[in-house]
């Protein structure tokens, strides 16, 4: 330990510091509470150092690590490759940790900085906690354009930061050090709300970094940030309770905050009690566990046919910690039953505003609580309940072909989705984004556990699995940690390989190779555009277009420039075979899996609001125009 500075004694008022030292000083001493569980709020920073911020956030993390000042907490530095992929990886983790922890992000001047807003767009849509660290131009403006300055001839105050201002839910520019006080407050506020939370961006200036500054040594204390449980008002609570009493279908969505509240066993009870079916969006799917007999799966566009017939019949829909997203209501064509009426549970009054409903702005774990004891003495119909079970096993049934081998010589990505949910334990986690792989999952996935089925979906956005994976296992250490890859995902972000080698964290990447983006692949032939551009190939001498062979990426070798194990598989029983071994290694490792482009998948019974041209020269975009304007038939709004 080193000696304190003459600035930093025990008992002064105030601790000389820069704004970079005093940033991730406060940052180390702040926790959070809830139902008296306390833990750091921010235990880690991500960052890739560069002009803007070697010397200034870079500076002070260093000396955290090799020369900290008496009581100064620890702050573990962690390197990143991507920026875009730091602040993927701070969501994941931040989504692990039921939003309770997170991990603050810096980046340098310009193209660093902007290569985080796609991650501030995440985590804002996904409503998950993390902090932002850009830096920024010259507060002095000595320098006047610094390098990669944007230059705006209207104003000297604008920079490319303000990208960020409509993907925050908090923004803030530091031009002088006493300016950070307040901010670090509200930014603190900010990420501890679970109605309010999101991005935090607070952006600093590269000169304000270094600059040095008098803080009051009482912004340095340990501080502890209650996360409570809003109760429902009580006559929100008996309007809410009226109106499912006079139900006879009711249906209960289940959304992420359902399970950032830690509510499953109030979704237990509350189901147990009231005999009433539960769906799940991506976000909620584990909410309730698969094994329970009122679970009947995914919702929506990509749910599934028992969900989604249940959704068409329900007189009332109960959405607990739900956005609903288009997907969720299949584009608003999901809840058909044109009495349907809807009671939203949710901490944003926002989304319990959204469909015209019974609002109940609570925590959702003591809003089910509450629910359960307005309704004591009250079920559902008997028969309801039956006809949900009936309904799964049907669907069950159904999509029993999805997970059989074929004829075809390799495999459907269902059959390996259907190995990995048998060979997963209940407390490892899988993760995905984008591309068909979630609307297989939605609807063919078994989770037994809250935190087993980790879809970014909010955002859908390509490159986020390899990243969170790392995320999710510094959350998670004691889980399997397995990231499901597709090969036109694995191409647009694997920097961080590097970063997992670098930190010896095991997880378990599986990448599908089908040469293709299969899902909007699919997407394309249905409205009418022939999968143009969508698949991996040379462009050909003959027709000029991106239809030649193959290209000859070979991304089992890539993966091994990084230091990585690799399996290559072609079969579901090798995928068995590689994932046990795997699963014994102690360091990470991947497994490549060539499948077939073309599926099967499962049925679809859901429907997505994806515009076909309103005029074509081409057959097969006017059919599906002539398709698409007869779906758009009960497109309603909820009133």
């Amino acid at each position: 330990m080193s000696v304190p500075r003459p600035a930093e004694t025990a008992g002064s008022d105030t601790i000389r510091l820069t704004v970079g030292q005093a940033v991730v000083r406060f940052l180390a001493a702040q926790h959070t509470e809830r139902d008296g569980v306390r833990q750091r709020l921010v235990p880690g920073t991500f960052g890739i150092f560069g002009h803007g911020n070697v010397a200034g956030i870079g500076q002070a993390l260093l000396q955290n690590a090799v020369d900290p000042a008496e009581g100064e907490a620890d702050m573990p530095y962690y390197q990143a490759r991507n920026e875009q992929n730091m602040v993927h990886t701070a969501v994941a983790y931040a989504r692990t940790r039921n939003r309770l922890q997170t991990l603050a992000c810096t980046a340098s001047i310009g193209p660093g900085s902007t290569n985080m807003v796609t991650g501030a767009a995440l985590a804002t849509i996904d409503r998950i906690p993390v902090l932002l660290l850009p830096s920024d131009v010259f507060a002095n403006r000595a320098v006047d354009p610094v390098l990669q300055q944007l230059e705006d001839e209207r104003a000297m105050d604008v920079s490319v930061n303000d990208a960020f201002r409509p993907v925050s839910r908090y923004f803030d520019r530091i031009w002088r050090p006493e300016q950070l006080i307040p901010s670090l407050l509200a930014a603190m506020r900010v990420l501890t709300d679970p109605a309010e939370t999101g991005a935090v961006t607070i952006c600093l200036p590269q000169d304000v970094q270094a600059e040095a500054h008098d803080f009051p040594a009482a912004l340095f204390r340990e501080r502890t940030w209650h996360v409570g449980r809003p109760v429902p008002e009580p006559a929100a609570l008996e309007r809410a309770a009226e109106a499912i009493r006079g139900a006879r279908r009711p249906v209960l969505v289940a959304g992420g905050g359902t399970i950032y509240s830690e509510a499953s066993a109030a979704l237990e009870a509350f189901a147990d009690a009231t005999g009433i079916p539960v769906l799940d969006t991506q976000a909620g799917k584990g909410a309730l566990s698969a094994d329970h007999p009122l679970c009947v799966g995914g919702v929506g566009a990509t749910g599934n046919d028992a969900a989604n017939t249940l959704a068409a019949e329900a007189d009332l829909v109960i959405g607990v910690g739900t956005r609903y997203t288009d997907f969720t209501t299949a584009s608003h064509t999901a809840f058909r039953n044109p009495d349907v009426r809807f009671v939203n549970l949710n901490v944003k009054a926002f989304d319990a505003a959204k469909h015209s409903a019974e609002m109940v702005v609570a925590d959702a774990r003591a809003g089910l609580d509450a629910l359960r004891e307005a309704l004591q003495g009250w079920q559902a119909p008997a028969e309801h309940g039956e006809r949900a079970r009936v309904l799964r096993d049907r669907w069950e049934e159904l999509v029993a072909p999805c997970f059989a081998p074929h004829d075809q010589e390799l495999p459907a990505q269902t059959e390996i989705f259907g190995a990995l949910n048998e060979l997963m334990g209940d407390e490892d986690v899988v993760i995905n984004a984008a591309g068909s792989m979630p609307g297989d999952l939605q609807a063919l996935w078994k989770a037994r556990s809250p935190r087993q089925y980790h879809l970014e979906y909010g955002y859908s956005c390509m490159g986020y699995e390899l990243p969170a994976s790392l995320g999710v296992k510094m959350a998670a250490p004691e889980a399997e940690v397995v990231a499901i890859i597709g090969d036109g995902t694995f191409q647009m972000a694997p920097q961080e390989i590097a970063t997992i080698v670098a930190e010896d964290l095991k997880v378990i990447l599986v990448i599908l190779q089908n040469h293709g983006w299969s899902s909007i692949g699919a997407l394309s032939e249905s409205h009418g555009s022939q999968r143009f551009g969508t698949k991996y190939r040379m462009r050909s001498g003959e027709s000029g277009l991106l239809d030649g062979d193959k290209l000859p990426f070979d991304i089992p070798a890539n993966i091994r420039s990084y230091g990585l194990e690799v399996a290559e598989v072609s079969s579901t029983a090798d995928f068995r075979d590689a994932y046990r071994r795997a699963e014994a290694s102690e360091h990470a490792t991947a497994i490549v899996v060539n499948t077939d482009l073309y599926g099967p998948h499962p049925p679809g019974s859901g429907w997505w609001d994806v515009p076909v041209s309103a005029t074509s020269r081409l057959e097969s975009t006017q059919a599906a125009r002539t398709e698409y304007e007869a779906a758009l038939a009960p497109q309603r709004h909820y009133l």
